[in-house]
């Protein structure tokens, strides 16, 4: 897991046209990693298409199950992330070799992980569930635990999130949002600088 960290960009891609062009202004944005929700039929494609170019590493979003998981690591998914904890899809990417990050919401769901041998977890739906006080309630009970917030993150909280030591990634999909995509790659590319930016002076201050 030690390729993922810091910024996460989510986008769920309509098209080819707009995958190259999220590569592109991820890319030229210095943050060249996202991950792909499979909420319709365009996004093992756009994986494919995405992972073929070596120049970003791409994962796979929202798989609920244990096809779509084949599915997207024969696309070429460098990771994989789940809304929940399914210990089918867990175990199923850990003997692929491949970095999963399933969702909890629960001191029961981290336990379920910690279990399967996880030490990184994402917080789903870190916003609904209490954000920042969740992550500070869990972690001083799962020391050995660290957490992707996924889900009301955005640019104007993301260095809050960052600063926390229980924090190694934020997943978010405001630099990949339809709009930015639609706008070409250099809108995309504005959003991608901002947070890395972001990143970059959370790191500074960070003990």
């Amino acid at each position: 897991m030690s390729a993922l960290g810091g910024v996460v960009p989510l986008a769920t891609v309509a098209d080819a046209a707009s995958a190259d062009a999220l590569a592109d202004g991820l890319v030229a944005g210095g943050l060249p990693v996202l991950e792909v929700a499979l909420r319709n039929e365009w996004g093992l494609d756009a994986i494919a298409r995405i992972a073929a170019r070596g120049d970003v590493l791409v994962g796979a979003g929202t798989v609920l199950s244990i096809r779509q998981l084949r599915s997207a690591l024969d696309a070429g998914a460098g990771f994989v992330v789940a809304p929940g904890l399914d210990e089918e899809i867990v175990e199923a990417a850990l003997a692929a070799g491949v970095p999963v990050l399933p969702g909890v919401m629960t001191p029961s769901d981290v336990q379920r992980g910690i279990r399967l041998g996880l030490d990184r977890l994402k917080l789903f739906p870190a916003g609904v569930v209490g954000g920042l006080g969740m992550i500070g309630a869990l972690a001083p009970v799962f020391p050995g635990v660290r957490f992707m917030p996924s889900g009301g993150v955005s640019a104007a909280n993301l260095a809050e999130y960052l600063a926390h030591p229980a924090v190694f990634a934020a997943s978010g999909s405001w630099i990949a949002s339809p709009a930015r995509i639609a706008a070409g790659a250099e809108a995309v590319a504005e959003a991608a600088r901002e947070a890395v930016a972001i990143q970059q002076a959370s790191e500074r201050v960070s003990p």
